[in-house]
């Protein structure tokens, strides 16, 4: 199949419910709205609701109605990534090619445009409007598979010890609970909330699981390395931050060329992971294919 052309039609789909799920940008009060714009229609890939998409879709569901879960998924990664840039935290200047949120707006409305991303991807996620296509039951474990994910015993839980861990000769398990929490619990979920939403068997979501969490560790692997090996105009922010911060990670423990390798064996046992799916599945291969070779 042709991952490209896939990814280019369910980003447009994505685009397109994200569009009708915030707000105006020239809704009063502007200036946050227009804040929660910028940032949310930046050029972000859509991986995360697009692997929510794919998951549904490898157990054969129709997912017209994940949309808005698979958009909340988005408002979420967008807050953090707003978060992550501020002074308090990596302190970057530019995310996605251009100034980052707090850079054009200032240090208040871009911790309330990440605010305002948060709370309303569980304003979404609650919408009565959800219970037409999915059984309550099935939506409380979709919004407790979120809330945890982005919560201390996931993002910000990964967020915390990255910070604490910046300059300090941590060991290999502290990167790997960065990596996996940080980043990878995310992605994790997002595989999961589609498999919940297309009524997974067990097996199937066990199998999606496995698959999640490898994806989510072989894509911030390969974060690392394009941090070292990237360029400002492919990975859209400042190149080396890793190394000026004293940030661990899977280059500095293991050099480049082992990373590499690292990544690729991860992405690979993802593929295994799906081994009892059919052709329906082959967009989740061909994503950790693409996560592990992506430039940016």
């Amino acid at each position: 199949m042709d991952i490209k052309l896939y990814l280019t039609k369910k980003k447009d789909t994505v685009d397109k419910a994200l569009e009708r799920l915030v707000p105006p940008a020239q809704k009063f009060p502007a200036s946050v709205h227009e804040a929660m714009h910028y940032s949310l229609f930046g050029g972000g890939k859509r991986v995360r609701p697009i692997l929510s998409i794919a998951a549904a879709e490898a157990i054969g569901a129709k997912t017209a109605d994940l949309l808005p879960i698979a958009g909340s998924l988005e408002l979420i990664h967008t807050y953090s990534l707003i978060h992550d840039d501020l002074p308090a935290m990596d302190d970057d200047d530019f995310r996605r090619g251009r100034a980052t949120c707090h850079k054009m707006y200032g240090e208040a409305i871009a911790i309330l445009a990440g605010d305002g991303l948060l709370n309303m991807a569980f304003e979404v996620l609650s919408d009565p409007r959800r219970l037409k296509a999915i059984p309550a039951a099935r939506l409380i474990a979709i919004i407790k598979e979120i809330s945890s994910a982005s919560g201390v015993f996931g993002m910000i839980g990964g967020q915390v010890v990255d910070m604490e861990s910046e300059g300090k000769d941590v060991d290999f398990p502290t990167l790997e609970y960065i990596h996996t929490h940080k980043t990878g619990a995310l992605i994790r979920a997002a595989v999961r909330v589609g498999a919940l939403y297309a009524k997974a068997g067990q097996r199937q979501f066990m199998a999606l699981t496995h698959y999640g969490e490898r994806v989510g560790l072989a894509f911030q692997i390969v974060d690392d390395i394009l941090d070292i090996t990237g360029t400002q105009e492919e990975i859209g922010k400042d190149v080396g931050s890793d190394i000026k911060k004293g940030k661990k990670t899977f280059p500095s423990f293991y050099g480049l060329e082992e990373s590499r390798a690292r990544a690729l064996e991860v992405a690979d046992k993802a593929v295994q992971a799906l081994k009892d799916f059919d052709r329906k599945a082959d967009p989740l291969r061909e994503l950790a294919k693409y996560i592990v070779n992506r430039v940016n």
